[in-house]
């Protein structure tokens, strides 16, 4: 671990986490907050991680340019492949009623004078061992990616996946079976 790596972080033995980013806008008080297991390799990582978010990490992982947005929790199995350029986003990070939407923006903003931000939705994002994920990826709050499931490049992942299905599309669509 570097000096840079915050105390509530865990990397395991022979990981890897590359990236001048990667802790920029990490600001979890969980401990532990990150938990990433054996043989990892995740190149420029970079977390956006809330005051309650977790991250948990299996074994012999492999990622480029991932970006994980969570307010609660993103969990990623063992065996698992990620493309570059995916996002797991486990919250909408604003709320999408109209006049929360407005007081948010203000609760936000400079002249905020210790307004409090209204609730904002989150979901878990599970994804199970034996997962392959393609470049340009976006996984949204809630979905859970069943053991050995392929989601092709591009996909928009709004809803769960089977295990062993092949998803593609926005929004994503089973295609076919691994």
């Amino acid at each position: 671990m570097s000096s840079d790596t915050p105390a509530n972080v865990q990397i395991g033995p022979d990981s890897v986490l590359t990236g001048r980013e990667t802790f920029r806008r990490f600001f979890s008080e969980r401990d532990p907050a990150v938990v990433i297991g054996a043989h990892c390799y995740l190149q420029d990582l970079q977390l956006a991680l809330g005051k309650r978010a977790c991250l948990r990490v299996g074994d012999h992982v492999f990622a480029a340019h991932l970006i994980i947005l969570a307010e609660e929790e993103v969990s990623i199995g063992s065996r698992v492949f990620i493309s570059f350029n995916v996002v797991l986003a486990d919250a909408d990070f604003h709320p999408i009623e109209p006049a929360a939407r407005i007081a948010d923006a203000i609760a936000l903003s400079p002249v905020a004078h210790g307004r409090v931000r209204p609730p904002i939705a989150t979901a878990p994002v599970r994804i199970d061992d034996d997962v392959w994920i393609g470049p340009n990826v976006t996984i949204l709050k809630g979905v859970h990616i069943g053991a050995g499931a392929f989601i092709e490049p591009g996909a928009m992942v709004t809803r769960d996946v089977p295990a062993r299905a092949r998803v593609l599309g926005n929004p994503a669509q089973i295609i076919g079976e691994v």
